[in-house]
């Protein structure tokens, strides 16, 4: 009898991992699927004011302010666009905006690596104090020191100018030489003895080694920086006062102050002030992301 049971008993077994094996991939299945619908809803939700601004900036007056709202404009009303251009100099805002940027870009990828290479891998008296001293001043709200700079700036007559909105950056920034120097401590010790053998000193060791490794974390840097001097406001309203010299977010202000009732072309000028930043996150969100995981920095 026993041996007579041992196949019904051995066919019940694998009735039963077949069944458990479809009931694990149905699982995997709905699993699936609800984190895609999850994921999908949430980019509808966050991606709709965006799409709301760009198919503003296309309608006519009459598809403003209805009831429903029209969420395809018929007809396209491309004309918002280069009317811009006749009431203000868009074009030499942009073209403001970008210098300023690539100025501050320049300075910060400059600066934070090469200190940051410093606190992380170099051996010098009062190391740590120093780099305490650094992350203390990430404490002091921008409130605390605007006065004090912009009396420091007033007396070296940089007021009406850029320098005050990229100099600074030239110098060094506390949260981008910690997130740095965290990823130049997990680059293992050997490549720097490796460099040592051959002959490299600290130059060519940071230059060719160590900067090339660091890259996924700069480049997020590069898009903190690049979002951060973009969209920058209260600087340039502080410092600069001739309209020429205006970088595109406090163009903007000033356009809404002269055409505050037109909102077509409001939409039109806030959406080329947002492109740029939604194309460079597009394009590099993969080391955006990957410099975040890296560093451990997470939200």
């Amino acid at each position: 009898m026993t041996a007579s049971m041992a196949p019904a008993s051995g066919a019940g077994a694998i009735r039963l991992t077949i069944g458990q094996r479809l009931l694990r991939a149905w699982n995997r299945w709905i699993g699936a699927a609800l984190r895609y619908i999850v994921l999908i809803t949430l980019g509808v939700v966050f991606g709709f004011p965006f799409y709301w601004l760009v198919t503003t900036s296309l309608k006519v007056d009459t598809q403003l302010f209805v009831v429903p709202p029209v969420l395809f404009p018929d007809p396209i009303k491309w004309s918002n666009y280069p009317r811009l251009f006749e009431y203000l100099p868009f074009h030499l805002f942009i073209l403001n905006t970008v210098a300023i940027t690539a100025l501050t870009i320049g300075g910060i990828v400059f600066s934070c690596p090469l200190a940051a290479y410093s606190f992380a891998r170099l051996r010098w008296p009062a190391r740590n104090t120093v780099f305490l001293g650094i992350l203390a001043t990430m404490m002091l709200p921008e409130q605390v020191t605007m006065i004090p700079q912009y009396l420091l700036f007033s007396r070296m007559d940089w007021i009406d100018t850029w320098r005050p909105l990229w100099v600074p950056a030239w110098f060094g920034s506390a949260f981008y030489i910690f997130l740095l120097r965290q990823f130049f401590m997990t680059i293992p010790s050997e490549l720097e003895d490796a460099a040592k053998i051959d002959g490299a000193g600290y130059v060519t060791t940071y230059v060719r080694i160590m900067l090339p490794l660091v890259m996924p974390a700069l480049t997020a840097v590069v898009v903190f920086t690049f979002i951060g001097s973009w969209n920058n406001f209260l600087g340039p309203l502080i410092y600069v006062n001739t309209t020429m010299k205006m970088p595109i977010s406090l163009a903007l202000r000033l356009f809404q102050s002269l055409h505050d009732a037109e909102y077509g072309l409001m939409m039109a000028a806030s959406t080329i002030t947002t492109i740029p930043v939604v194309l460079l996150f597009f394009f590099a969100q993969r080391y955006f992301i990957q410099g975040i995981v890296l560093t451990g920095l997470k939200g």
